[in-house]
């Protein structure tokens, strides 16, 4: 399915760890959301592929947590980009709105 197929009326259906999800998307910022998604679905992998966490609310926590680090590590280094809030405001967002879909799908299997 291209991206073009998922996407509709400001929402695009993304796919985190075999699981699909619809998510806000502002027009034009297809191809960003995608390449976060994609970053996000390494980061949770890597979290997950190591073993020693289990369960997909830990694993997005974790997968968090690393995100979160590398950022703080990254800000203010010598790699000639600038820091964009903007930016990472809507990655942030994208990624909250998520991992809360996510949580809620979660929650709704436990029952």
């Amino acid at each position: 399915m291209s991206a073009e197929d998922r996407r509709e009326r400001g929402a695009m259906t993304i796919n985190l760890m075999g699981r699909e999800f619809r998510v806000a998307c502002p027009e034009g910022e297809e191809k960003q959301l995608q390449a976060s998604v994609e970053y996000l679905n390494r980061k949770l992998k890597e979290v997950r592929d190591t073993g020693k966490v289990t369960g997909n609310e830990r694993i997005a926590i974790m997968a968090a947590l690393n995100i979160a680090h590398e950022m703080m590590s990254n800000n203010g280094k010598g790699n000639g980009a600038a820091f964009d809030g903007a930016a990472y405001r809507r990655r942030i967002l994208a990624m909250q709105e998520t991992l809360d879909s996510a949580l809620a799908a979660d929650q709704e299997n436990l029952f």
